[in-house]
């Protein structure tokens, strides 16, 4: 019998394939083989006269042996991996359900109850029709009426006859308008894409070309005297309100801009109602002012108007005159040293500039899933969104923060107006109007926390895409009467709000929640393939490219944004239609990410000498603090959202029923986008609260 040849065993002839030593190496310390020698080592396994070799086969089948052994080891440790981890997950969506605490029974909802009363009813009512749709299907399929369109106009009776009307009701009356709505969706949807495919081109040729915002006059150093040059007065605005987990950090970092100190002056806006933030904040005011810092404390007893409120108190100061410029933080962004050398000298000599914004970074970006999808989404936003309208367009919305404003631009605008909750965009709108230009600096990077659960998430988005709603409503009118280019009005009501803040929400979640499950109960009303699979993961493809390292992310992240887009669209009914909650703000809950050692690094050197009585930060302050974010983390708990659940029964009996017709693709999209549905429903998706 010949000797076996290929890959593993030898050539015949003299030129034969002796094999290579495998290095085999367990994970499990129970399993080790440090060596597994080839037929090369083994000279005596050789027939002198004709060369076949004896042990060959054997060995080389002992390498085969061990190689599966390894992987069958790695498969192992990863089920186990899988199935610890389902067990986690389990024991918490057991948990959660026993709580029983719910969305509404949160201490703020950031939703009006009218409205969230309605859209949930609306949602189980539409659950409701679908499980007798089901049952009703399903029926019809055990007892074998498969009845096609010839079949149809025959007569039948008893209970087939029924389901015969239903059928000839369906395709006469249901089916037309859902195809109707299914078409107008499409269209809309295609219309986005294309819109974000021409960004990222954009985007792309922007890289290309390598074009980069610069000063139109830069200003030289000068090694004898670094505080020679252009340095204006800058105002620096801190708005705050009970965020005692981040104000340390923000104020030490503000404090420390490489700036000279009599041309700045920071304002930290306190609008906190605790007494305990306003004592601690109050104190480490003071502790920077003995070190020479020019920095001065606000607090308003009436909180009227929210952040913008505040700002705009501020800016009625009466030393603000002697200044040219404002830069605003919010309470947990931290901006570099060199912030304003990087960002103020793009205003020298260019009278028309009303706005440098700088990019966001995020310290907590993979704390865990949620952290990680959101950081996707803000990449996006920044490095296409924010860079391609800047370039193009000298104009996007400002992003409420890391941002200088020329202080004669806030006032040619009106300055700030508490009739939103979007004042950024509010103002950004205004100044755009009288002809003011922006610059965006991907370069310039400023360090922020992001919300790690997902109720302070839903929260945010709730506000950030009802606003935009009621401003529309209140700029339109403004916007038609202003004395600009026609493209500029029409890239304002058809692209900045009508196209990327109300349509993308309406067929986001009219799409995938509302008529991808119907036309599975109606199926005369048909869905294509590609509009269910392949355009959303092509369009989640762009939006994962600026940040590449979160591609593995790709699917939770397509399924994630779906899921968000309940939230989103009531929202944008909310401000549409000024609803209650419309005009609801709720500050986002932070976590004070910075380690201590961060907050050394901001102190200057004469604070490190003495912590306990002058330190700044106060390291026992920074303990005290965390003891008292520990007791207050006792009252937080994770919830279970309604709606969520509801659409995800909806959907998963949706993916039950598309079985019955055999549609592959929906069914792995529905079933899924369900379970996804599922996993946020049951608030298990951010930070767990033990």
């Amino acid at each position: 019998m010949a000797p076996w040849s290929g890959l593993w065993g030898g050539k015949a002839g003299g030129d034969a394939y002796r094999g290579t030593p495998v290095v085999v190496k367990m994970e499990n310390p129970n399993w080790s083989i440090s060596e597994i020698s080839s037929p090369e080592d083994d000279d005596e396994d050789i027939l002198a006269a004709g060369g076949r070799r004896k042990g060959g086969r054997s060995k080389n089948a002992k390498q085969i042996r061990w190689v599966l052994l390894l992987k069958a080891h790695r498969a192992a440790g990863c089920l186990a991996s899988l199935a610890s981890a389902a067990v986690a997950l389990g024991g918490a969506a057991r948990r959660r359900v026993a709580a029983g605490r719910t969305d509404a029974e949160a201490g703020v909802v950031a939703e009006s109850p009218v409205v969230r009363s309605r859209f949930y009813a609306f949602i189980k009512g539409f659950l409701v029709v679908s499980l007798l749709l089901l049952a009703v299907e399903v029926a019809a399929y055990l007892n074998g009426w498969d009845l096609t369109d010839s079949a149809l106009a025959l007569p039948v009776i008893g209970l087939e006859s029924l389901y015969a009307s239903w059928l000839r009701f369906r395709a006469a009356y249901v089916a037309p308008g859902i195809q109707f709505l299914t078409d107008a969706c499409v269209v809309l949807f295609l219309i986005q894409s294309a819109d974000r495919l021409i960004q990222c081109l954009g985007c792309f040729y922007i890289h290309l070309k390598r074009i980069k915002p610069k000063p139109k006059s830069p200003a030289l150093p000068d090694a004898e005297d670094p505080d020679a040059g252009y340095h204006p007065m800058v105002l620096v605005q801190i708005p705050m309100c009970n965020e005692k987990e981040v104000y340390q950090q923000s104020i030490a970092a503000v404090c420390n801009l490489d700036w000279p100190k009599s041309n700045f002056l920071v304002q930290v806006l306190d609008d906190s109602d605790d007494p305990l933030t306003q004592t601690l904040i109050r104190e480490e005011v003071a502790k920077w002012q003995q070190q020479g810092a020019r920095i001065v404390y606000r607090h308003r007893v009436l909180r009227d108007g929210y952040k913008a409120g505040n700002l705009k108190s501020a800016m009625s100061c009466s030393y603000v005159k002697d200044y040219e410029f404002v830069a605003i933080f919010d309470a947990d962004f931290q901006p570099n040293p060199d912030f304003l050398k990087r960002t103020v000298p793009h205003f020298k000599d260019n009278d028309e500039l009303g706005l440098v914004q700088a990019r966001w970074s995020f310290v907590n970006r993979d704390e865990n899933l949620l952290t990680r999808l959101q950081y996707i989404n803000l990449c996006f936003h920044f490095e296409v969104e924010q860079q391609v309208n800047g370039v193009f367009l000298n104009f996007f919305g400002f992003n409420g923060t890391a941002g200088v404003w020329r202080i004669k631009a806030l006032e040619d605008s009106g300055g700030w107006m508490e009739r939103t909750t979007v004042e950024d965009m509010d103002i950004a709108v205004r100044a755009h109007l009288h002809g003011w230009k922006f610059i965006f600096l991907n370069d310039v990077e400023c360090q922020c926390e992001l919300p790690e659960s997902y109720e302070a998430y839903r929260k945010q988005q709730h506000r950030w895409h009802s606003g935009p709603m009621q401003l529309f409503r209140l700029c339109l009118p403004d916007i038609i009467k202003c004395k600009i280019a026609f493209w500029k009005k029409a890239n304002l009501i058809f692209l900045f709000f009508l196209l990327r803040k109300l349509i993308l929400p309406f067929y986001s979640f009219t799409l995938f929640c509302i008529i991808l499950p119907m036309t599975m109960f109606v199926p005369e009303a048909e869905l294509p393939d590609w509009v269910v699979c392949y355009i959303p993961a092509l369009m989640s493809l762009l939006n994962i490219l600026p940040s590449p390292k979160s591609f593995p992310f790709i699917i939770p992240y397509l399924l994630f944004e779906n899921t968000m887009s309940v939230t989103k669209f009531n929202a944008m009914i909310s401000g549409l239609f000024q609803l209650g909650s419309a005009y609801e703000w709720v500050v986002t809950k932070k976590s004070g990410r910075s380690s201590e050692g961060d907050l050394i690094s901001l102190a200057p050197p004469k604070l490190l000498k003495h912590q306990k009585t002058g330190s700044a930060p106060n390291l026992d302050t920074v303990a005290k603090e965390q003891l008292a974010s520990k007791k207050d983390a006792k009252k937080k708990h994770n919830r279970i959202y309604k709606k969520e659940l509801a659409l995800s029964m909806l959907l998963l009996t949706a993916a039950a029923r598309s079985l019955l017709s055999k549609q592959g693709i929906h069914f792995y999209f529905l079933l899924f986008q369900g379970i996804s549905f599922l996993l946020v429903g049951l608030d298990l998706i951010g930070e767990q609260v033990e």
